[in-house]
């Protein structure tokens, strides 16, 4: 027989109640997790590049999208971890909770581990193949070796989070990173200032504030008594959980890197406009990844619904909550995202301090920030569709409508044309056409779904007769 248990006070219940209110609140933490994050980030390019200069900014910007093409394939497990634990939360199935949960953690180490054995040694070769401004290749370097040698850490942190988001608990994710990222800003000037070092200080005060946050991760999990708990015998490598887990990381973790290679291949064209080209799309990208990081916290909350009540049978609140998500991200990213427009010189005159590099970071986040709502109704729809189990569906329709679409549009647009914003413009195009096919998809599989839950109801009601 499953193992029950009542869910602890922090942890909410997705499966009954109004779904946009909850879902509102339940973002809202979420939101400033997310934004938060971006801001610490902002926070270790704005003090590199008032103390160091801009040729610092443009290195530690370098590895931005390499970093992402790296990384995100392993983070795309602790999305899989979420799906898959939050349908066994709404279907109060204690027993395979945690063997997730212990399966997820063990999952968490190892791949912190691989990227340090990937990440330090072919640091250098990574940035070259990017074409790395020669003058900034050394501190690139150093930076980005740095980085992955704290990938366990980071991995850990990742999962975690994951994990007590899954159950339904995302303020507890925010306070972590608020003590996190407070370090780190204070590390950021200690190292920078007081021991005068350059872009590692920022890497080693990254690092350390994960630390943080993982460790207090780490303690509430281990002393909790709820869904988001972990217990020692449940520590190891679950084949039916993996498997699950697996069903859905690899499409998604393919599907990030399919983006990443695309922006991989976008920041070479970026760096061909020089260090200048490479200041602006830092400055301006601090700005604009608060805009998709609040699109991508919004779809990830309408993913959790989505898991808990396909855990708990409930098709109809499967529909609303897909719905209540895109109603959020086109009202809140739209809105955010045009006053980023509107304040565009102000934003990026904090950073930068050429105005050649401010005129530039403009034109770029005024193209992406007005448009964004759109990539976050794309971000609805494929973390609805990994949620429903059709992440296979979500890396085709998202590989050829945002990548391949986007690729060639660049490749024309560039060749026609060859300024600066042109870069920026293949990105909402090719998000349109990605939105219109998901919309069909969606359906579809939302039809699949219905019926083969509605199939095994019946069953079951046949075995009890």
């Amino acid at each position: 027989m499953t193992a029950t248990l009542k869910r602890t006070k922090r942890e909410m219940d997705l499966t009954s109640g109004p779904i946009l209110k909850k879902m509102f609140l339940y973002a809202i933490p979420f939101i400033f997790t997310n934004i938060l994050q971006i801001l610490f980030n902002a926070a270790d390019v704005a003090v590199i590049g008032i103390f160091r200069g801009d040729n610092a900014v443009a290195a530690v910007g370098a590895n931005t999208t390499l970093t992402g093409l790296v990384v995100n394939f392993f983070v795309a497990f602790s999305i899989g971890s979420n799906v898959v634990l939050a349908k066994y939360v709404g279907a109060k199935d204690l027993t395979n909770a945690r063997r997730t949960i212990g399966t997820s953690l063990v999952l968490a180490i190892t791949a912190g581990l691989i990227l340090v054995s990937i990440g330090v040694p072919l640091a250098p070769t990574f940035l070259k193949i990017m074409g790395c401004a020669p003058e900034i290749l050394d501190m690139a370097t150093i930076y980005l070796r740095i980085y992955f040698l704290g990938m366990p850490i980071t991995m850990l942190y990742n999962f975690c989070a994951s994990i007590l988001r899954a159950v339904g608990d995302t303020k507890r994710p925010l306070v972590f990173l608020m003590i996190g990222g407070v370090t780190n800003v204070l590390l950021n000037l200690f190292f920078v200032c007081v021991c005068n070092m350059n872009v590692e200080g920022v890497a080693i005060a990254t690092i350390t504030s994960q630390a943080i946050s993982a460790t207090l991760s780490l303690i509430v999990l281990a002393k909790g008594n709820g869904y988001g708990s972990i217990k020692k015998e449940y520590f190891r490598i679950h084949k039916k959980q993996l498997a699950e887990i697996c069903k859905i990381a690899v499409p998604s973790g393919l599907q990030s890197i399919a983006f990443n290679i695309a922006n991989v291949l976008i920041q070479s064209t970026v760096n061909s406009f020089g260090a200048v080209g490479m200041s602006a799309n830092t400055v301006s990208g601090q700005f604009d990844a608060m805009i998709y990081n609040l699109g991508n916290a919004i779809a990830l909350s309408s993913m959790a619904f989505v898991s808990q009540n396909i855990g708990a049978k409930r098709m109809d609140r499967v529909k609303r909550s897909i719905y209540c998500g895109l109603l959020l991200v086109v009202l809140m990213s739209f809105g955010v995202g045009s006053l980023f427009a509107i304040f565009a010189p102000n934003l990026c005159g904090i950073i930068a301090n050429s105005q050649e590099v401010i005129n530039m970071a403009v034109i770029r986040l005024c193209i992406m920030a007005s448009t964004y709502f759109i990539c976050s109704i794309m971000e609805v729809f494929s973390f609805s569709v990994r949620a429903m189990g059709y992440s296979v569906y979500s890396l085709i329709i998202s590989v050829i409508g945002a990548v391949v679409i986007r690729m060639l549009a660049l490749k024309i647009g560039i060749s026609l044309i060859n300024e600066f914003y042109i870069i920026f413009i293949t990105y909402p195009i090719s998000w349109v056409i990605t939105d219109l096919v998901y919309i069909f998809a969606v359906v579809k599989i939302y039809k699949k779904v219905k019926a083969k839950i509605e199939n095994e109801s019946k069953e079951m009601d046949l075995e009890s007769a």
